[in-house]
This record gives structure tokens, C-alpha cells and sequence, in this order.
């Protein structure tokens, strides 16, 4: 491995130890319906976005509810010695991606056929800190 790979592999192996994230797959909701809670959570706090999640009526928000606590959940294990209740948790990223697609046939007028498409999906959510963002950031800023 040359020098300059071992360098960006140490760079993104360092930057996953602050990332904090959980990915659903094959999750059995058409994409479009789970964009929609998605874009209300992506940029909220954590507890805000537990509340909406919980109270709300869309399938998909029991399911990101779900995911967004295990996004926490790793939060916590990569931060053994810190409070959950000091940290200031906020939804960084949400991606809601087409999954793998069922292809099924229903009969139709006159023996035609029609194509129904069971649409599945991915979500990855990304989960940081704002105290330890605005740490980095200054720190960056006095090296300069």
C-alpha cells in the first residue's frame, strides 16, 4: 500500500470512530412515503425527532423511531463515560434510497396483464454531536 493510500485510510478510519449511524434494509415502504418523514426529521435534535416519530401516524415513522434509536444506541457504545443528556444530538444525515423491487402481475381487462411493483427501501442515518463539532471546528481554526 502506497503512502498516500495508507494515509486516507487512516484519515476515514479515524473519522468513523465520531460517525455514528444505523442503515434499515429492504425496509418494505415505497421510498417516496418514507422521504416524507425523513425530510421532517433530517437537521432536528434527537429528542425532538423521537417526539414527531413517536406521535406520528405514517408507517415508516415507527420504523425510523426504531432506527434512530439504534443510531443512539452506538452513540453510546463508541462514548462509554459520557450522559446522553449532556450531549447535543442531532439528526447530521438521513438518506432514504429505492431497495430491491418485488415484481408481480395482476390481471387486467380484455387478458391483458398489468405490472405491480412492491417497492422496498434503504435508509442510513448519521447522528453527531454538536459540542464536539463546534470543538473540532475551533480547533481547526487556532492551528491556522
Amino acid at each position: 500500500m502506497s503512502a498516500s493510500k495508507k494515509l486516507a485510510a487512516d484519515a476515514r478510519k479515524e473519522a468513523k470512530k465520531t460517525t455514528y449511524m444505523a442503515r434499515l434494509v429492504d425496509n418494505p415502504t415505497s421510498p417516496r412515503k418514507t422521504r416524507i418523514m425523513a425530510n421532517v426529521i433530517r437537521g432536528k435534535n434527537v429528542d425532538y425527532a423521537m417526539n414527531v416519530l413517536k406521535y406520528s401516524h405514517k408507517e415508516s415513522a415507527e420504523k425510523l423511531l426504531k432506527l434512530l434509536k439504534s443510531a443512539v444506541a452506538n452513540w453510546q457504545v463508541k462514548n462509554e463515560g459520557a450522559r446522553l443528556e449532556n450531549a447535543d444530538l442531532y439528526v447530521k444525515t438521513i438518506m432514504v434510497d429505492g431497495g430491491r423491487m418485488l415484481k408481480r402481475i395482476r390481471t387486467a381487462p380484455q387478458g391483458r396483464a398489468n405490472r405491480i411493483r412492491k417497492r422496498s427501501n434503504h435508509v442510513t442515518l448519521v447522528i453527531a454531536d454538536r459540542n464536539t463539532e463546534k470543538a473540532n471546528t475551533e480547533n481547526i481554526t487556532t492551528e491556522e
